[in-house]
């Protein structure tokens, strides 16, 4: 039986624009997301269910006897969906005030944007931000919170937005002097910067990114700040060197401000960024419409493009003589 609260809600949607379409081409484009993050998405509804959804012909697609039992449902619920998102804002009050909670890294790199993306949509919604160090749950009672934790099991709704990727980065000045040599020689001859995490010690990510990647530094050392945010501005005034989201410093790193030694490696620390609520105001249509939008806003992101991750080698095999393990073929 599958629990409301786990719904996949980017594969629903996935399966009903191109159900309704019968195109993945035209599914895809009506959601602004990539043919193949749409199709993945829809392999992991059938897979979550065991039965196949749509058929994939050579000229074509058509719904199978379970897609098209699905397919109206959904149908009439997003409809429905839609039109109470749409009364709400047509609503000319201002009197609801939306309570959010973001980490302060978070909310600088993501938040702040999508919050004017929303308010750019729905003028009349009130929004009352706060941002405070550390992960979990906030201490102030909020109507939605985007928290940093590890994946654990809660009686509040849990919507996973990404699982956090790790690389180092430094300034773009450090990264060139370092050009065509090991990793490890530019980490341990620069000064480790680290991020507090409740319940761990300042050095943890360093320590299990150096074993992973058969780095040899002394992780003890180097200077810790409350916030990712904070340590990435020091390292890219060219004082040292982090470990930081990729997605959260995606731009950065493409445009070539921010140093990225070795961009074919990145690690999975078991941390990511959730979207919490309290199962109680899910018939809460502000409060339903804020959690729509934001997944939907996420969801358009596509990450179909990234590295092997360092987690996934078992084995790091040694590239002239890094210690770091290589990008995997394909």
């Amino acid at each position: 039986m599958i629990d409301r609260k786990w719904l996949p809600l980017n594969a629903l949607r996935a399966f009903e624009a191109v159900g309704r379409r019968l195109s993945f081409t035209g599914g895809a484009q009506s959601l602004h997301v990539t043919q193949s993050a749409l199709s993945r998405h829809v392999i992991s509804l059938e897979q979550l269910i065991g039965k196949r959804l749509i058929d994939r012909r050579a000229h074509g697609i058509a719904l199978t006897e379970a897609g098209a039992k699905l397919l109206p449902v959904l149908e009439k619920s997003f409809d429905r969906i839609e039109k109470v998102l749409d009364e709400i804002r047509s609503e000319e009050t201002t009197e609801r005030v939306l309570k959010v909670h973001m980490p302060p890294t978070f909310l600088q790199r993501v938040g702040m944007q999508m919050l004017h993306e929303f308010r750019g949509e729905y003028p009349n919604v009130a929004i009352d931000v706060s941002s405070a160090y550390g992960n979990g749950l906030p201490a102030r009672e909020v109507d939605v919170a985007v928290v940093y934790d590890k994946p654990t099991v809660s009686d509040d709704i849990l919507d996973l937005l990404w699982m956090e990727r790790v690389t180092p980065v430094c300034s773009a000045a450090l990264a060139a002097r370092f050009a065509g040599q090991p990793l490890g020689d530019l980490i341990a001859a620069s000064e480790l910067l680290h991020v507090r995490v409740e319940g761990q010690a300042p050095s943890h990510l360093w320590s299990q990114f150096a074993r992973v990647a058969g780095v040899r530094i002394d992780t003890s050392k180097g200077i810790t700040f409350d916030t990712l945010a904070l340590a990435v501005q020091y390292a890219k005034r060219g004082h040292g060197v982090v470990l930081a989201d990729i997605d959260l410093f995606i731009e950065e790193m493409n445009d070539g401000s921010l140093g990225v030694p070795a961009r074919d490696v990145e690690y999975k620390d078991g941390y990511g960024y959730f979207l919490s609520l309290h199962p109680e105001d899910l018939d809460d249509p502000l409060i339903a419409l804020f959690r729509t939008w934001v997944i939907s806003r996420i969801a358009g992101i596509d990450r179909s493009g990234s590295s092997a991750t360092l987690s996934d080698v078992a084995e790091p095999r040694r590239r002239r003589g890094s210690g770091v393990a290589p990008k995997a073929p394909g």
